[in-house]
């Protein structure tokens, strides 16, 4: 048991103390929510088996055109008003298809709700408002982690059933240096000097303050004044979610991000979205989520499982778990599949098979990120039949000192064990086959590579406080290990 130092100089409570005041021995509060980590003997039958128990949600045979409602599809009308009162139309109904026919849809943010689904036909786009009041009053939503009142995501459901987007059409956010990515205070993204951006002590630090100090969610109210962008697509708290086929370009942040939702098809959907933390696809304290057909070319991580930041991660106590991704292509990004860095709450049973990582922009194909103030646990991942093209840095990388700048190290010592890689066929691996940097507290344990040929590496393996990572018919510049 430790006692460790804030950095306004006050103690930590002990953490039994902590823990008994969160509701329970580490259940509740995140960084040893651990299962006992017995092996899968067959963990993609457990895949299989994850996948045939998520709900899909199904629809009544009835249609609510947007045109009837007064839609008018030249790109430059209105259709706020059209959207709200077809989706309002067709959920008092029972509910049914909400369409959208071919056409340029400029409009605010759309409210989703229960038995709606929202459909593009091909060739319409829905054009997302410049007009930062637009997406006022605030919500219920998270920013990196952390809950908050803020800006409404494009497409936003709290608390909905059985919710769809479908079809062939295309949601533009219109975000560009201009509008929105700016606040990101990246100069390549068209920040100015002495402009408010999201780092500034009123935005994040405020934030990141308001969690430590436990302040209700219904209290942190940022939005107009503040420079926190919205996800995308934000269903919150809800249930039996399908993405099927559409395409999501120019996202002001996160482009799909579930949060505290369970049963979720992300199906055959295209991300071409390249500014500032545009992950391609965010599940965060979410449960039972296939992610199948997609094709994620990022300014950021393409898929970035998350659990939370810090205490607000802790304090929810949700695991992300039951995760299965299949037949994707990443192209540009910060990762293919990443784990964290928001990651408080833990993340476990995770499984990724045949898909195709392949772009000189693509800084790893696997990823796992936090430190001892985020801390949390990954635990039984497994990647199999995977072909990496080229990626910048490293084909593997395990980082447990992850952004370990000010104020990034706490009393959270986070645990990583049972990651395997199978059937792994790299051509390009960049600078590293194999990167581990784990705690001499706390090892990383448990990292097995079989059947894997990395081609291409400057530096084959670099391991530092781990247990020896185990070889089965492994090779990385042709040498066996």
């Amino acid at each position: 048991m430790q006692i460790g130092l804030r950095s306004d100089g006050k103690k930590y409570y002990l953490q039994l103390i902590f823990l008994v005041f969160c509701g329970g021995l580490m259940d509740r509060c995140g960084s040893r929510q651990e299962s006992d980590n017995r092996p899968e003997t067959n963990p993609f039958a457990v895949a299989d088996e994850i996948i045939s128990k998520i709900q899909i949600p199904q629809f009544k045979d009835t249609t609510f055109n947007i045109m009837d409602y007064g839609a008018v599809g030249d790109g430059t009308n209105d259709n706020s008003e059209a959207f709200t009162k077809a989706i309002e139309n067709c959920h008092k109904m029972g509910g049914g298809k909400v369409l959208v026919p071919e056409g340029k849809f400029l409009t605010g943010p759309i409210h989703l709700k229960s038995n709606v689904n929202l459909h593009l036909d091909k060739g319409a786009a829905i054009l997302f408002s410049r007009d930062k009041s637009d997406y006022l009053p605030v919500v219920h939503t998270s920013y990196e982690g952390q809950e908050l009142m803020n800006y409404s995501p494009l497409i936003y459901a709290y608390q909905q059933k059985n919710i769809a987007i479908t079809g062939q059409g295309t949601f533009d956010g219109q975000a560009d240096n201009t509008n929105w990515w700016s606040w990101s205070g990246k100069d390549v993204y068209g920040y100015k000097e002495g402009a408010a951006r999201q780092q500034d002590e009123h935005n994040l630090p405020r934030l990141w303050k308001m969690s430590d100090d436990n302040v209700p969610v219904v209290e942190r109210i940022f939005g107009e004044g503040y420079q926190l962008r919205p996800s995308f697509f934000e269903p919150f708290e809800c249930e039996n979610i399908l993405v099927r086929g559409v395409t999501f370009t120019n996202a002001p942040f996160w482009v799909l991000h579930p949060v505290k939702s369970n049963d979720i098809t992300i199906d055959g959907v295209t991300i071409v979205s390249h500014g500032p933390n545009n992950d391609g696809c965010d599940p965060e304290y979410s449960r039972n989520v296939h992610i199948i057909n997609c094709t994620f070319d990022t300014g950021d991580d393409c898929i970035a499982i998350k659990s939370g930041r810090n205490w607000d991660g802790r304090r929810v106590g949700i695991p992300s778990e039951n995760i299965v991704i299949e037949n994707c292509k990443m192209k540009d990004g910060h990762g293919g599949v990443v784990m964290g860095s928001e990651m408080s709450a833990g993340i476990r049973k995770v499984y990724v098979r045949n898909c195709d990582m392949n772009s000189p922009n693509l800084d790893r194909a696997f990823r796992i990120k936090t430190n001892t103030l985020r801390g949390g646990f990954v635990e039984n991942v497994y990647f199999k039949n995977i072909r990496v093209g080229q990626v910048k840095e490293a084909v593997l990388k395990i980082n447990t000192h992850y952004g370990t700048y000010a104020n990034q190290e706490g009393e959270f010592m986070p645990t990583v064990k049972s990651v395997h890689l199978e059937d792994i066929e790299v051509e390009y691996g960049g600078k590293y086959g194999v990167l581990i940097n784990g705690r001499e507290e706390s090892p990383v344990k448990d990292i097995t590579l079989t059947n894997v040929h990395i081609k291409k590496v400057e530096e084959p393996v670099y391991v530092e406080n781990a247990d020896p990572v185990q070889f089965k018919n492994t090779t990385i510049n042709s040498v066996k290990y």
